[in-house]
């Protein structure tokens, strides 16, 4: 008897696909399909490290929602399977079409801080080069572009000037509008670290939420939303009066001292404690602690950059840096953590509406003339295009015709959602180009085209500290899916001939198809960096010295990196110089502005919205994993008790604002100030179609980096009731189950749907909710979805009191139920279909309105560790049997031992437990 053969297990290098913080991940595979991910022990990022999404990636790539071939789709959602020739040849016929009827300002293009360097550069190129439209913009605006204002306002360029090290150098640790331990999990592992290592490294966290994060803080300042500006003011205000000012260093590398010095004046401790909601000890305590530092390192991210006064709150974070000299040294500085895996790649090639390669600006004369002389055309357009906002809005009154959507999804990741929807069924023509399908974006698309993932094809990316990786290609991309950069090469080049065919003119001396030919005559990928690496020479962020191969041998790389340098640099303005026209550093004195909503008596609560530890923007990637919604199964809203007086926990509550209405189910969380509420962002119409929280939010933006305000808005809250409630539990063994049941969701005026199980026996929850019971038609329909439609199914019905039960067994264990108007007992089912356990002894009770007493189960509680499989009542128990410590809890049930993601909840539920 021959043996089979098998491929050996190959491991090959990449980074982790999800935030900024740029993860080294090792990949294994056979060559053919990727089995497994481990940290890359020697990436500096994380030294092996990863967190809970990271650690499932190998389970996203072979998704059954993956998008396999181009797609050809009407309006009413049907799809025609088409060859990428045929794809190409529509998509360049429609938009030549609207080019010669309309000019080239009427297309458009929105990608994704998710895309390489190398994509985000050919689609740049493509849109200003080769078409004449600087109508391109990223889902980067949504979340970097303040940080990006704000550097480059305060000091002259859009550069962190930090690096990772500075939080184990640093004795003073401001965090201000970010919560790591969730949004960027490894930076946080880096954090506590530093602080078992230095137990005097003072850590400040502010925060209108307790989030994880301030779970380690020293210091905990839960100032009012939007009120930052005053905030950093008023620390200013006691930096100066106490003292703990840097003058030499003000004297001789800033510039604006005087007019910032003026303004603060005002912004006394006893009046920015009533524009905060603080109180004034609290606000001399944290600047006390920030100006007797020997280094302060602050870290950010949305809770400032997503405001309409972004800009404002960075200038006025970055003041406290330069007043204290905090700024070019060891531990010290201002540092951004970046929110997407190559935000900060888009922003090097001009991946915006106002940027060009080598961070240069489309306003600059100089700098066009640089790029055309680089790329070979005559001239480039000489105004920016339009931002997202503006650019969904333009779309919507049909000033742009055609728009191209490539890695995003801003259905679900817009402000203003209903707004977006209009857009873009006012659209002529709609690419959506994606590894992922359906996504919400995609209900709208004209043409679908596939893209390959990470583990598929090669790739840079820049990381949050300026550090360049390189991805490999472990395996081949599925389907007929292609690499982003070769579908926008072949797409120009496709487009230049339909261009020449109907006798288009072409703007130079050349035809249109020779010089679509020559501006994209790239062979491969490395091509492309070979031309880009051109266009960072004299720049900031020069990497004329770098090469793939230098990233293969020596491993990530930071800019700058010279041309003949043996390494790039660490920190950014070491000499105190700043590419300013003086060379300094300039203070800016911003006045504090509130929020651009404020509540009143029809809508007198906050909203603000934000990330969950263990899922990604809109769930394209990670709602492939039913580990990951382990943590948090819906979109929950989370309010202060004493708002949720007529909410009780885990009932459902109706938000509204002036924009739209959610329906969520309530948490009640004294982390929430009183007054405050949250929802998660990442949920849309696949798996919680009431749940999408901007519907909520508002496109009003920052005059300067143009993002939107998804921090604040004013919105009330009621109880939403039904007339009844109910659930469909079911296994996930078909791949067209999740999709057939997304599908009916829509039927209901509430329902959320998740993964349940892991990845060996995934398995679905539906729940639903509305006045009027489903007909015996949607009745069949969910059971035909959830394949609980078989004989072997048990049905207990009473019409009288509306209640219609059915439960699927196989050789005496529960394969799947369908509660309707009677869902008391779906925890004790779910955990009867997940445990596996023999239900034949029994049978007859499944059916029971309450769980028997005699079978209680030990009641379902959400998974903190994911990685351990343990949930929050077993460290509770752990807890209550003596446990004081988060090494304490892990030793008695195993949470926190492995990546360390929930260590900061761990940490919270203990605080929690002393506090009561």
């Amino acid at each position: 008897m021959s043996a089979v053969w098998q491929s050996p297990l190959q491991e090959t290098k990449s980074v982790c696909p999800y935030c900024g913080t740029g993860c080294g991940v090792l990949i294994q595979h056979d060559g053919r399909k990727i089995l497994g991910v481990r940290g890359d022990p020697k990436h500096p990022a994380n030294f092996g490290r990863l967190c809970t999404k990271g650690r499932t990636l190998h389970q996203t790539v072979q998704a059954p929602d993956r998008a396999l071939q181009p797609l050809l789709r009407d309006r009413q959602g049907g799809e025609q399977v088409i060859h990428w020739d045929a794809a190409l040849g529509l998509a360049a016929e429609r938009f030549a079409r609207i080019i010669r009827e309309h000019g080239p300002q009427a297309v458009a293009f929105y990608v994704s801080g998710q895309l390489s360097t190398e994509d985000y550069y050919v689609v740049n190129k493509l849109a200003k080069g080769l078409i004449g439209s600087n109508h391109i913009d990223t889902n980067s605006r949504l979340c970097m572009a303040s940080a990006v204002t704000g550097y480059k306002a305060s000091l002259g360029m859009d550069s962190v000037p930090n690096c990772y090290e500075d939080i184990e150098a640093a004795n003073c640790l401001f965090i201000i509008g970010a919560n790591p331990a969730y949004a960027h999990p490894i930076v946080f592992r880096r954090i506590e670290d530093a602080k078992a290592r230095n137990p005097d490294l003072k850590i400040i966290v502010a925060d209108p939420r307790r989030t994880a994060t301030a779970s380690i803080a020293d210091l905990y300042l839960p100032l009012r939303p939007g009120s930052d500006v005053a905030l950093l003011h008023g620390m200013l205000h006691v930096l100066i009066w106490e003292e703990l000012i840097d003058r030499d260093y003000i004297a001789a590398h800033t510039e604006g001292w005087a007019e910032l010095k003026q303004r603060v004046q005002a912004y006394t401790p006893q009046r920015v404690s009533e524009l905060c909601d603080l109180p004034e000890d609290l606000i001399r305590e944290a600047a006390l602690e920030f100006g007797r530092a020997h280094a302060a390192l602050s870290l950010w991210c949305q809770g400032l950059n997503q405001s309409s006064h972004g800009t404002d709150k960075i200038t006025a974070l970055i003041n406290l840096h330069l007043a204290t000299g905090q700024i070019g040294r060891p531990g010290a500085g201002p540092f951004s953590l970046t929110g997407q895996p190559n935000a900060m790649g888009g922003r090097e090639v001009g991946g915006m509406p106002n940027l060009l390669p080598g961070h240069r600006e489309i306003i600059n004369p100089e700098h066009r003339a640089e790029i055309s002389r680089l790329w070979g055309v005559e001239a480039l357009h000489p105004e920016p295009g339009l931002t997202a906002v503006p650019l969904f809005k333009a779309i919507e009154r049909g000033e742009i015709k055609a728009v191209w959507i490539a890695c995003t999804n801003p259905v679900v990741s817009l402000p203003d959602q209903q707004q977006v929807v209009r857009a873009l069924q006012a659209a002529e023509f709609v690419v959506v180009q994606d590894a992922y399908h359906p996504t919400e974006t995609a209900e709208f698309a004209d043409l679908i085209l596939p893209a390959a993932s990470w583990g598929e094809r090669e790739a840079l990316v820049t990381n949050s500290e300026r550090r360049i990786s390189r991805l490999a290609q472990a395996v081949s991309a599925p389907g007929q899916a292609r690499p982003d950069w070769e579908i926008f090469r072949d797409f120009a080049r496709t487009l230049g001939e339909i261009l020449d065919m109907t006798g288009h003119p072409s703007p130079q001396t050349e035809s249109w198809s020779s010089r679509a030919r020559r501006l994209f005559d790239y062979p491969d990928s490395e091509s492309i960096f070979k031309e880009f690496r051109e266009s960072t020479r004299g720049r900031d962020l020069d990497i004329t010295g770098l090469s793939l191969a230098i990233l293969d041998e020596q491993g990530p790389q930071q800019w700058p990196f010279h041309e003949g340098a043996t390494g790039g640099r660490q920190r950014l303005y070491t000499d105190g110089i700043f590419p300013t026209p003086s060379g300094r550093a300039r203070f800016l004195a911003p006045a504090y502005a509130p929020v651009a909503e404020e509540i009143d008596a029809r809508y007198p609560l906050r909203l603000t919205t934000g990330r969950l530890r263990d899922q990604w923007h809109t769930l394209s990637r990670t709602g492939q994993v039913a580990g990951l919604f382990q943590h948090v199964a819906e979109p929950l809203l989370e309010i202060h008790p004493e708002d949720a007086k007529a909410l009780p926990e885990g009932s459902l509550a109706r938000i509204s604002s002036r924009r739209g209405t959610v329906i969520a189910r309530v948490r009640h969380a004294r982390a929430q100030l009183p007054g405050t509420l949250f929802l998660p962002m990442h949920f849309g119409s696949r798996f919680a179609p009431q749940g999408m929280a901007n519907a909520l939010t508002l496109p009003a933006l920052d005059p300067v980096s143009k993002q939107p305000e998804f921090k604040h808005a004013a919105v009330r809250v009621e109880p939403a009731v039904f007339a009844w409630t109910g659930a469909i539990l079911c296994r996930l063994d078909v791949p067209a189950r999740l999709r057939e049941l997304q599908q009916l969701v829509s039927a209901f005026p509430f329902a959320t749907l998740s993964r349940l199980g892991d990845e060996a026996d995934p398995a679905l929850l539906l729940r639903i909710a509305a006045d009027a019971l489903p007909d015996t038609g949607l009745l069949a329909a969910l059971d035909a979805a959830a394949g609980l439609d078989g004989p072997e199914g048990l049905d207990y019905q009473d019409a009288r009191r509306g209640v219609f039960k059915r439960v699927l067994l196989r050789e005496g264990r529960l394969q799947g139920v369908r509660l309707i108007g009677e869902d008391a007992t779906l925890d004790w089912l779910q955990a009867l279909m997940l445990s596996g356990e023999d239900v034949r002894g029994f049978r007859h009770l499944l059916f029971a309105p309450q769980t028997p007493k005699n079978l209680q189960a030990t009641p379902l509680s959400r998974a903190v560790c994911n990685c351990m499989g343990v949930s929050e009542s077993a460290i509770l128990r752990a807890i209550g049997e003596g446990a004081t410590t988060v090494e304490a809890v892990g030793k008695a049930c195993g949470a926190g031992t492995q990546c360390g993601s929930c260590k900061p909840e761990i940490s919270q539920l203990l605080q929690m437990r002393v506090a009561s």
